[in-house]
């Protein structure tokens, strides 16, 4: 006999699939954010929305969620799949650069935020441990909410999606200490120094033994299973890093997410990163859509309606205190003053933390019920405001954009040329790049998208116009069908590939020499037809061992022999490599 089914735990999972199938396409047909469509169905089709009268009336049942425990479970590998897509775009080198946003500004945020609203509440009538608490916990942001908004705007690589990372990674790293803080002052048991200090270093040894697991063991272990070319063995060797993580950062009291960051960390220095990216984003999509419905179904409409203008008083002074002081330390920082405010209207709601934090003080008895229930309803209606708020500061840049005249030199179009190089990106490298090809007396042009730099390298007499090299036509009016080559010293991936793309289109002859990051990267860029590319790691090692054989007195002719010789090993075992990889790729594709 077949074991009986757990009808409500289907029903319940239904309903939410049925939401990410048919009332989210409908929501983005009317232009609306899918975030807000899936915080709206959970508040509307929750247990506490059209679900609590499912008793009085038998067929909501089957279009409403009555247990939210039945999909709260997976919804909250939503985050940890983000987080760990977000480390796999990220590495170590680039995560060090972060550290004086992080360790600063981040910190101090938490700090600053949890005193202030702390002392607000403390002075509503709280008592003094309850409104630390209550206030640690709404200092903290939604990580889930605005990474996506970010990701899905393309803003993760802009001065706003920097710093907004920066500050979330400091406050999902002080969750341990205010866990711990929580338990102490709910248990009034030990001391809290010592307590933090113990929470900590078992934090620290906790991350410790995740990197030490993936510098030796992770690189072979993939190695391994993707030697069998099969895919759902692959999906499977990443399911376990990520969950594997995600539970060792979990067992040592931090979130689940910051083990799944570092573990997408590990893997992005591997060559495995651009496959396991592929593999896991379509279940990130689905999985952040559950968390985002559970969210809305924490939002209480009946405590909203108990006393709605006290709740919207809170929700008002909450974003706005959050807002301000984030916008002041953002600035003392050195951050933009646009970036600046998208930053505080991002990140001055409440977050999923505070649903942790406040049910755990909730448990051990630290605040009323009441009290508990009224934070909780502020939080979910923060959160829900997030779409909104970043909607609105998207008007109003709009706005001050077409009031601000435009600097005559961005308007300047490109002069009709003729064996002409395109450089794309006139940062740092292309600076370097034009130089030497003026000095040759090699005729070109250069493009940005950065219009203050723009303006100002015109202003100096610089050939370089204002545009989108990822834009076909704006290729054609540099003059692509007439140019000599494309030199392309951009850092970013995704746009060095589009780029790669549309002039492959349009000239499949034409040279195109391309930066690298790495190894791995360059062997991808051979793989989509660059001409040439230059992994910056290859050149750095390069320049240090010339520079090592001039100290060491060794002729010049003999180096600048050697050095090329060099150069020319790596590039050939790159296109090897490149050669081999897309081989592969095919006959797996072929099934041979």
């Amino acid at each position: 006999m077949a074991a009986p089914i757990n009808v409500t735990v289907y029903s319940d999972a239904l309903v939410v699939l049925a939401t990410a199938g048919i009332v989210v396409p409908l929501v983005r047909r009317w232009g609306l954010n899918p975030v807000l469509g899936y915080l709206v169905a959970g508040a509307v089709l929750g247990p506490l929305g059209l679900g609590s009268f499912s008793q009085v009336i038998p067929p909501l049942y089957w279009v409403t969620v009555t247990d939210a425990g039945n999909v709260a479970g997976i919804a909250e590998f939503g985050i940890v799949f983000l987080l760990f897509l977000i480390g796999l775009e990220l590495s170590f080198a680039r995560l060090m650069t972060l550290r004086r946003m992080v360790f600063g500004l981040g910190f101090a945020q938490v700090v600053l935020s949890a005193l202030v609203i702390g002392a607000g509440v403390h002075y509503a009538g709280l008592g003094a441990a309850p409104a630390l608490v209550i206030g640690a916990c709404l200092a903290l942001s939604s990580t889930a909410i605005v990474i996506e908004l970010l990701s899905a705007r393309g803003k993760m690589t802009s001065h706003a999606g920097r710093t907004s990372f920066s500050v979330l990674l400091a406050q999902d790293l002080a969750v341990v200490p205010l866990l711990f803080m929580i338990t102490v002052l709910g248990t009034k048991e030990g001391s809290l120094a010592a307590g933090l200090a113990s929470a900590l270093m078992q934090a620290g040894i906790a991350l410790a033994a995740i990197v030490l697991f993936g510098r030796i063991a992770l690189r072979p272990i993939l190695r391994l299973v993707a030697g069998t070319r099969s895919e759902e063995l692959f999906l499977a060797a990443v399911l376990f890093v990520i969950v594997g993580t995600s539970l060792a950062a979990a067992l040592a009291g931090m979130s689940m997410a910051l083990g799944a960051f570092v573990a997408g960390l590990m893997l992005a220095e591997t060559e495995y990163r651009k496959a396991v990216e592929t593999i896991i984003n379509p279940f990130k999509g689905l999985l952040l859509g559950m968390f985002f419905f559970t969210i809305g179904m924490g939002i209480d409409y009946r405590e909203i309606m108990r006393d709605p203008g006290a709740i919207a008083a809170s929700v008002a002074a909450l974003v706005a205190l959050k807002g301000a002081l984030l916008f002041g330390l953002a600035r003392l920082f050195a951050v933009p003053r646009m970036a600046a405010l998208e930053t505080a209207m991002l990140l001055g709601p409440a977050g999923e933390f505070a649903f942790v934090g406040i049910g755990a003080a909730l448990t051990l008895g630290l605040i009323p019920a009441k009290t508990a229930s009224f934070v909780l309803a502020v939080t979910a209606l923060s959160m829900a405001l997030i779409p909104l708020l970043d909607g609105l500061f998207q008007r109003f840049q709009a706005r001050i954009a077409a009031q601000k005249p435009v600097d005559p030199a961005l308007l300047a179009k490109p002069e009709a040329q003729q064996g002409h190089a395109i450089v794309v990106g006139y940062g740092r490298v292309g600076k370097v790049v034009c130089a030497l090809l003026a000095r040759h007396k090699l005729a070109h042009i250069a493009t940005d998208l950065d219009p203050a730099s723009v303006a100002a390298d015109r202003r100096a007499g610089h050939p370089v116009y204002y545009g989108n090299a990822g834009d076909a036509a704006f290729l054609a009016h540099c003059g692509l069908g007439e140019a000599s080559a494309v030199i392309i010293t951009v850092r970013t991936r995704a746009a060095t590939d589009k780029v790669v793309a549309l002039v492959r289109a349009a000239r499949p002859d034409l040279p195109i020499i391309a930066r690298a990051m790495d190894a791995a990267h360059a062997r991808h860029l051979y793989q989509i037809g660059v001409t040439e590319a230059v992994p910056e790691t290859i050149e750095a090692s390069l320049q240090l061992s010339e520079a090592a054989l001039v100290n060491l007195r060794v002729p010049m002719g003999k180096i600048i022999a050697s050095i090329h010789e060099k150069r020319d090993e790596f590039r050939d075992e790159l296109r090897e490599a490149a050669g081999r990889e897309a081989t592969h790729a095919i006959k797996a594709k072929s099934g041979v």
